[in-house]
């Protein structure tokens, strides 16, 4: 099906819902559409030119086409789309964890970025890539699911990239494989449902200051090494025994509006949990369907004076990264039924230690038995 067609087509299975299910807030809400919302899906390549990334200044959407975007005007739809969704406000069973691990080493670096500069090889900065071997310019959702992959399981062929870190002119890689959570980022553990194929988004900005790091919603304590804490640039040292690390934790935003798999800014289909009542977090009316929400968890072997620790990307407070769904259907489907929606804390196998009799999704290879 043409790629005009097939946005209409989405488009005009989304309004019909919208008109024919008053009432339902989330849908409503995204039938109004602003700029971000379905209906610019339909807007021209120039005015998607014009479209400047939030907090990017000076750096225009991508009109580059590609695999998985082939007029390049940003847009790339899901097929089918997920509609008729409205934000759950049921009470799940108590549950403290609702999550799992996937543990990925990092495979190789390059000024690549397949998301925000697609088939466009050395425009961006530098970055190091974990999970799928063979991430890069032209990477598309079928490259990745041919291509081989650093993580534990075999089935998640993902990739995952951030800027690369530097002391003075030296890169210095994480050690080892990292740990990426997924967990439920609602109340409701038990409405997370799996990445649609292809989805991708990127988690916070290059261009962001450092107030704006400080204040993201996926900000977790900031730069962390010995027991410093809440540093939003580096800290001017890092204690230097052996076992200490430079650490940050990013959570991703965890809605998705149903309908794209990306957007010109890579980031308008996605959206935090609000916080309502007695702490309860739910997925906003016009992003109602809840995904997992991945936090990256990573460990640089880096310590003591930290004066000329840098990022590919500029200072400490332009930590951001990307995410290119790859995994194999069903093993992220019984990962997150088993983990997320069951309410345990899983290590990579899909196994919690605390709850033995609940038994692993994976086998002693990491596949699906």
């Amino acid at each position: 099906m043409p790629r005009r067609s097939r946005t209409l087509t989405g488009l005009l299975l989304f309004t019909s819902l919208t008109l024919t299910t008053a009432g339902i807030a989330g849908i409503a809400a995204t039938a109004n559409a602003s700029p971000e919302t379905p209906a610019a899906a339909a807007g021209t390549h120039a005015e998607h030119a014009a479209y400047s990334m939030p907090g990017m200044p000076g750096m225009p959407a991508s009109t580059q086409a590609s695999g998985d975007d082939p007029d390049g005007d940003g847009y790339i739809m899901a097929d089918p789309p997920v509609t008729g969704v409205t934000p759950s406000t049921k009470v799940p069973p108590p549950a403290y964890f609702h999550e799992f691990q996937a543990k990925c080493a990092p495979t190789h670096t390059a000024p690549d970025d397949p998301i925000v500069y697609p088939g466009q090889p050395g425009k961006s900065h530098d970055h190091t890539f974990m999970g799928n071997t063979t991430t890069n310019a032209n990477t598309t959702t079928a490259s990745l699911e041919s291509g081989d992959t650093t993580c534990l399981a075999p089935g998640d062929k993902s990739g995952y990239w951030m800027p690369s870190l530097f002391n003075g002119d030296t890169k210095i890689l994480p050690e080892g494989v990292q740990t990426i959570y997924y967990k439920s980022g609602v109340t409701d553990y038990t409405s997370v449902r799996p990445f649609p194929r292809g989805l991708r988004y990127v988690v916070g900005s290059p261009m962001q200051t450092k107030e704006e790091f400080k204040n993201l919603k996926g900000t977790v304590e900031g730069w962390e090494c010995g027991e410093s804490f809440k540093n939003y640039d580096f800290p001017a040292t890092c204690p230097t025994s052996r076992d200490t690390y430079l650490n940050l934790r990013l959570q991703a935003p965890s809605c998705w509006d149903g309908i794209h798999l990306d957007t010109p800014d890579h980031k308008s289909h996605m959206a935090y949990p609000v916080a309502g009542g007695a702490n309860y977090n739910s997925c906003p009316a016009d992003h109602p369907v809840a995904l997992p929400m991945i936090e990256f968890k990573m460990a640089w072997p880096v310590n003591g004076d930290m004066s000329k620790v840098r990022l590919a990307s500029g200072a400490g407070y332009s930590f951001h990264y990307d995410f290119m769904n790859g995994w194999d259907a069903a093993t992220l489907d019984a990962m997150a039924t088993h983990c997320i929606k069951g309410g345990l804390q899983c290590d990579p196998h899909g196994y919690d230690e605390n709850h033995p009799g609940q038994g692993a999704v994976l086998d002693e290879n990491y596949e699906l038995p």
